[in-house]
């Protein structure tokens, strides 16, 4: 079976691979131009994709010989999901492995942007050092303050642990379940997205991505917002809507912003949200440790042999596929 990997990935995963004798085809150059992307792929039996690809219906059509694709990430969002089940065509993630270091990314953002720390960092860069002043640009601290979470999953989770644990910090949330494990274990309180908006201090998404979440944190809701609010976003770019976030941080409507994931991603270099200094924004590295890079290189292997052993992915974001 012919696997198409259009970038490396940590040699575990490799191995895995080729011990399992798939026969693997990764291009020299990484940067492909969209024609040659679809001809690799009408080269190959199954993908294992890294990075944002779309897979719509127009490149199912396009490549009806791909059987399988797998995906070095947990977000599916790229995927029509509907149309590729209907194909019977399974398509892996990697779940679980990544929760951690998420959520410290999303732990350590509050926090930069709680002390304005790329700012300060910025300034030592330039030479900018200065003299000492009381009053000039001046953090806030977390101890006691309200963290409300959108979207209760495992790294949500994590996520609330940490603060409760460092900072005492209360937890509200909102999702569309109650997460009763965590109001047991960390007296998280449920609340309405209008009070998760109105109480949150940090306001930190934790949620799975969908059309009906594409820009909904914007301007009306950041109104909603405390002044002294820290918006984390550590999910994906399309649950807000820079441009909104960043007039709402000029105008003082919140206090500061700290994101993995931009909209649009990548960035343009010069964005004015990147001028301000309560933002922190890193280029979408929630999973960039050894141990989670290696986690997830070994879930995609483990889905790409079994497929190509006529098992069931044990990783599969469409299990329905198996009927």
């Amino acid at each position: 079976m012919k696997v198409f990997i259009n970038r490396p990935i940590p040699e575990i995963g490799m191995k895995m691979l080729k011990d399992a004798g798939l026969q693997i085809i990764i291009p020299e150059n990484p940067h492909l131009e969209p024609d040659e992307w679809i001809s690799y792929c009408k080269d190959a039996d199954a993908i294992l994709n890294v990075g944002q690809n779309d897979f719509d219906a127009d490149f199912f059509e396009k490549c009806p010989n791909i059987k399988a694709i797998a995906l070095f990430s947990v977000g599916f969002d790229s995927v029509d999901i509907e149309y590729a089940t209907a194909k019977k065509i399974p398509v892996g993630n990697t779940p679980d492995v990544l929760t951690t270091a998420t959520a410290d990314i999303a732990f350590l953002l509050m926090q930069s942007v709680a002390r304005k720390a790329s700012y300060y960092f910025d300034r030592i860069r330039k030479d900018e050092w200065g003299t000492f002043n009381p009053m000039h640009e001046l953090g806030q601290e977390l101890d006691g303050k309200t963290l409300g979470i959108f979207g209760l999953g495992r790294i949500g989770m994590v996520m609330a642990e940490r603060c409760r644990k460092a900072f005492g910090m209360n937890i509200i949330y909102h999702k569309r379940n109650q997460n009763k494990e965590a109001e047991e274990k960390l007296d998280a309180k449920y609340v309405s997205f209008g009070e998760l908006l109105e109480k949150s201090d940090v306001l930190s998404i934790h949620a799975s991505f969908n059309d009906e979440h594409a820009g909904k944190f914007n301007k009306e809701t950041f109104k909603k917002m405390k002044p002294n609010a820290i918006f984390i976003n550590t999910a994906r770019g399309g649950f807000h809507d820079q441009k909104d976030l960043c007039e709402s941080l000029q105008n003082k409507e919140i206090w500061g912003a700290g994101f993995d994931v931009t909209n649009p991603e990548p960035m343009d270099a010069d964005d004015p949200i990147l001028k301000l200094s309560n933002v922190c924004v890193l280029p979408h590295i929630g999973s960039a440790t050894v141990e989670a890079r290696n986690g997830m290189a070994k879930y995609a292997a483990e889905n790409m042999i079994a497929f190509s052993r006529g098992e069931k992915m044990p990783h599969c974001a469409n299990p329905q596929v198996y009927g």
